[in-house]
């Protein structure tokens, strides 16, 4: 798919984030390519403390194993590919790199055409594009199930806000062959052992703001502790691809780039 004025103009709008990149005259190593929405996203100064897990993910992979974070405040996998955004991965993309596929959040909001897919159809099908795109470069796809909100019932259970999203990602997973991070119930078993007021030290909760959605560095390091060691159980990476995964991760190693012009 060759990309219009328009998805050029789109993706320029917020550009990828690429850690652990080679120095010049090395040989590129395998890079982990991130496609998703704002919970994963690189986020901006203004924005902080706002903070992505895409962002924190690094700090969990060896040396020479790059993250690029594509993923975008606000898109579904429907508006990632509308816009050109999937294209723009699957020409950098190489053989044994990995691209590590994370929307719902997004799809899920009826209302809005440019964004919303229908989890056992329209879902699946865009998913689908994500797969095959990256098979056919070479490089491994890998699904993960959208991260939980922060939304716990009067008795203080933690409550999944997906839907069928979910579970059409884990059968698209299972239909196609494809390693799953199953990041929903990973998050929500996580949010239950933490209960209510725990979890606000882990979301974007500020004087001004209270956000049950966007995590805070230390909400962001955990969910990225969590796919990491989901990557581990899969075997899509080996022990020594990672690092620290039972360690503290400092805050202060969290930055955020200087807000476009």
């Amino acid at each position: 798919m060759s990309l219009s004025r328009r998805q050029v103009a789109a993706f320029a709008a917020v550009l990828p984030v690429t850690f652990g990149t080679a120095q010049a005259g090395e040989q590129r190593g395998r890079t982990v390519f991130i496609a998703g929405d704002s919970t994963a996203a690189q986020k901006y100064s203004d924005a902080a403390p706002e903070t992505g897990w895409g962002m924190a993910l690094p700090f969990f992979l060896r040396k020479g194993l790059a993250v690029s974070n594509h993923a975008v405040n606000g898109r579904s996998s429907k508006s990632f590919v509308d816009e050109g955004r999937l294209d723009v991965i699957l020409g950098a993309i190489r053989p044994g790199d990995f691209l590590l596929i994370q929307f719902a959040h997004n799809d899920e909001k009826a209302a809005d055409p440019l964004r919303y897919t229908e989890p056992w159809t329209t879902y699946q099908d865009y998913l689908r594009l994500y797969v095959e795109g990256a098979r056919s470069r070479g490089a491994r796809p890998v699904l993960a199930t959208a991260v939980e909100r922060r939304r716990f019932d009067a008795q203080g259970n933690a409550q999944p806000s997906h839907g069928d999203y979910p579970a059409a990602m884990r059968a698209l997973a299972e239909e196609e062959q494809v390693a799953l991070l199953d990041i929903q119930a990973l998050s929500l078993a996580l949010w239950q052992s933490l209960g209510v007021e725990e979890t606000k030290k882990y979301f974007n909760w500020t004087a001004t703001e209270q956000d049950n959605t966007h995590f805070n560095p230390p909400g962001a390091i955990e969910v990225a502790r969590l796919v990491a060691r989901e990557l581990l159980r899969t075997r899509v990476l080996g022990p020594r691809d990672l690092r620290r995964l039972d360690e503290a991760i400092p805050e202060s190693w969290i930055t955020w780039q200087q807000t476009a012009a």
